[in-house]
C-alpha cells in the first residue's frame, strides 16, 4: 500500500507572540516524533507564494496557524477543504494573504492539494514578542492532538521518539 503524500505545514511569525504557534507546533512534532515516509513537516514561517512547490499537487496538506474566527482567544478550530480558504479572508498577519493567494494560484493551475485540513487557534496577542501567551500555550496540546487524530484517519501513526536515557 502506497503511503499517502502528506505535508504538515506550520506557518506564522516567530516575532509576533501567538502568531508563531504554527511554527512552534511543527518544530515540536519534528522533535518528538518520527514520521513514516511520505510525511513531510515544513516550517513555512511567513512565506507565501514561496511555498508553491511544497504544496502543489499534494494528496494531503495539514496547515497549523493562528486564525481569527471571532471565538475567544485560545479556541482551537479545525477546518477542511473549502472551509480553509474562506477563513483566510480574516487575516491575522500578512502571511495569510500569501496563503490565500497561494491556494488560489494552485486552483488556477490545477495543482490544488486533494485534501486540506487546518488546525488553528484564536490568538490572544499578535504584539511583538518571542513568547506565546499562556492562553495559546495551553491550547497547543489540543492542537497537536487534533493533528495526530487527523493523521490517524489517514492511516498514519507517527512513532514517539524514545526519551534519552542516562547510563
Amino acid at each position: 500500500m502506497k503511503q499517502p503524500d502528506i505535508l504538515i505545514l506550520g506557518v506564522g511569525n516567530l516575532l509576533l507572540s501567538d502568531e508563531s504557534v504554527g511554527v512552534h507546533i511543527v518544530n515540536q512534532l519534528e522533535r518528538d516524533y518520527d514520521f513514516p515516509p511520505g510525511v513531510e513537516l515544513v516550517d513555512g514561517g511567513t512565506a507565501g507564494m514561496e511555498l508553491l512547490d511544497f504544496i502543489a499537487s499534494r494528496e494531503h496538506v495539514l496547515i497549523v496557524d493562528a486564525v481569527l474566527t471571532g471565538d475567544a482567544p485560545g479556541t482551537v478550530v479545525t477546518l477542511q477543504d473549502n472551509e480553509v480558504p474562506a477563513l483566510f479572508n480574516n487575516k491575522v498577519s500578512p502571511h495569510q494573504l500569501g496563503l490565500c493567494d497561494l491556494l488560489g494560484a494552485l486552483k488556477l493551475t490545477d495543482e490544488s492539494p486533494q485534501n486540506i485540513f487546518l488546525v488553528g487557534v484564536v490568538p490572544e496577542s499578535v504584539d511583538p514578542g518571542l513568547d506565546m501567551t499562556s492562553t495559546v500555550s495551553r491550547a497547543v496540546p489540543a492542537m497537536k492532538q487534533a493533528l495526530l487524530a487527523h493523521l490517524a484517519t489517514l492511516a498514519v501513526t507517527p512513532r514517539a521518539k524514545a526519551e534519552a536515557t542516562c547510563v
